[in-house]
Parts: structure tokens; C-alpha cells; sequence
């Protein structure tokens, strides 16, 4: 039995602020698995007590039991789409809307104001966990590549205690998908207090995450609970990695090519078995190791 056949066999057992739940649960659907229990308070009028009670009579442990549960149906209907013959297709129209629709959300001035606080940072960092912090990993990469020393921080507890020694000449770059990840929130709340600046990437402009950014750039996919991880949600974010470096080496000029083979000829010896010498090594600005 689905979470909506549940209540509708419940529904005459509830209260009335209850059955404001069960009304605004009925119409959002899958988009309530990306909010709040304080999101749900507001839209409601009801209080928390109100909220967990209903989840309980539906035989749910609390709010992120019920999230659960609609995740689970929202996944079915959406692997329900995929068969042999479609699912090439589909997950390439997929990868391709993340580009376009994250592309089509970008503020220009935002971007730009993100670039400009890359350029003023004596120190970067990048915030992520999980998912978000493959990302993180990846930017800091990318920046190396670029001539740009950024440090991808992926451990709660060493984001924590980065955060806690920073100061107004440091930069957080922290992604998030959901805006609401408590280890994130946590360490970019410490860190702003210190007066860090703070870029965010986030699915949502209203999340507790991005409500403490200087820039906010937003990315466009929504990832269910059921299938976090999303190499969708993943290109989203890179995207907005891609347009915030490459609009950082236009706008102050850097020598893209230059520190592109100072890092290359560092690294150039580790593959094994390479089929070619150092000595006879020309640099055309490709490379991926």
C-alpha cells in the first residue's frame, strides 16, 4: 500500500490540523521528499507535534519515515519509464537537460561576483559530503590546473575545524544539492561567523545553506531520495565548477596554458609505461591523466 492509499483509508480518524497534513501531503508529492519539517509547518499552520503524530498514525516512525516512503514511490514511477530500448536515450536527454536547465538559471551578476570573491581569497576551500563531495574534490582539481592551490575538505569534523580558523580573507565553496545538509550548514555557519565569504551551489535559494551565502549559484536537477548520487545532480554542479573557473581565467587573464603544463610535467612520469620521453615532450594545452 502506497503512503496516499494510507491515508485516504485513514483519513476520517484524523483531526483536523491533522487532516491540513494529510491535504498538503496529498499535493505535493514527491516535492515534499526535498523539504522540511518547518517548510510543512508553514505551509500547514500546524505545529511539529501535529506533524509527527499524523506521520504515526500512518504507521511511520516520524517526517523523514514519511519522506521515505513517498521516495520509494516517486523511484518506482520513475525506473518505470526505463526499458531496454529507452534507457540509452534516456539517460543521455537527462545528462543533457542537467547542462541546460543549470545554464539557463545562472545569474550573470552572481557568477561574476563569485569570481570576483575567487580572485580576492587568499585561501579556498570546498565544502561538500557524499555525492557533493566528489564535486568538491574534482574543483579543487580543476583550480590546480589553473594555477589555484584550493583545498577540497570532505570530512565533517575537518570542516569543521577549518571553519573554526578562518578568517575575512578566506573563501568557502560549498555544494549542496538538498541546501539543508547539517554538517554543511554547521561548518559554513562557523565559517561565516569568522567572516569567511561564502559561494554556495545549491539546488535551493531558500535552503538554510544558501541563506548564509554571498553568492548563490543554483544548479537544476532534483534528486530523489531513493537515487542520490545521480551523475545528473553531479553534472549540474560541475557545470557551474566549469563556468566559475573558466570565467575567472578570462577575466583576470591567467596563463591557462602555461600553469596547464606546469602541473602536467609534474605528474607526466607516474603512468607506467608512458610512450614517450620527458625530453621529446611537447605540450598542446590536452591533456587528461
Amino acid at each position: 500500500m502506497t503512503y496516499v492509499e494510507t491515508i485516504k483509508l485513514r483519513y476520517d480518524d484524523l483531526t483536523k490540523s491533522e487532516k491540513k497534513v494529510a491535504d498538503y501531503v496529498i499535493g505535493a508529492g514527491d516535492k515534499l521528499i526535498n523539504q522540511t519539517l518547518t517548510d510543512v509547518k508553514k505551509a500547514t499552520g500546524v505545529g511539529d507535534a501535529t506533524i509527527v503524530r499524523f506521520c504515526q498514525k500512518l504507521n511511520y516512525q516520524g517526517f523523514s519515515d514519511l519522506k521515505i516512503a513517498i521516495a520509494k514511490v516517486a523511484y518506482k514511477q520513475d525506473t518505470a519509464k526505463e526499458s531496454p530500448d529507452s534507457y540509452v536515450d534516456l539517460v543521455s536527454n537527462r545528462l543533457m537537460d542537467a547542462i541546460r536547465s543549470t545554464s539557463a538559471l545562472v545569474n550573470v551578476k552572481d557568477l561574476n561576483r563569485g569570481i570576483e570573491l575567487i580572485h580576492n581569497a587568499q585561501r579556498i576551500f570546498i565544502f561538500g559530503v557524499g555525492s557533493s563531495g566528489v564535486t568538491a574534490m574534482d574543483m579543487a582539481s580543476r583550480f590546480l590546473r589553473e594555477g589555484i592551490q584550493a583545498e577540497a575538505i570532505t570530512d565533517s569534523h575537518y570542516q569543521a575545524q577549518n571553519a573554526a580558523l578562518m578568517n575575512e580573507h578566506d573563501l568557502v565553496i560549498a555544494f549542496s544539492l538538498s541546501g539543508s545538509t547539517k554538517d554543511v550548514f554547521d561548518s559554513c555557519k562557523v565559517a561565516k561567523q569568522n567572516g569567511a565569504k561564502l559561494i554556495i551551489v545549491t539546488n535551493h535559494l531558500l535552503s538554510p545553506i544558501a541563506k548564509q551565502g554571498d553568492v548563490v549559484l543554483q544548479t537544476a536537477v532534483e534528486e530523489l531520495l531513493m537515487n542520490g548520487g545521480s551523475l545528473s545532480g553531479k553534472i549540474s554542479q560541475l557545470c557551474v565548477c566549469d563556468l566559475l573557473i573558466t570565467g575567472y581565467t578570462i577575466t583576470y587573464h591567467i596563463n591557462s596554458l602555461k600553469m596547464r603544463e606546469r602541473v602536467l610535467r609534474s605528474i607526466i612520469n607516474k603512468s607506467m609505461d608512458y610512450p614517450f620521453q620527458e625530453a621529446n615532450f611537447q605540450f598542446n594545452g590536452f591533456f587528461a591523466i
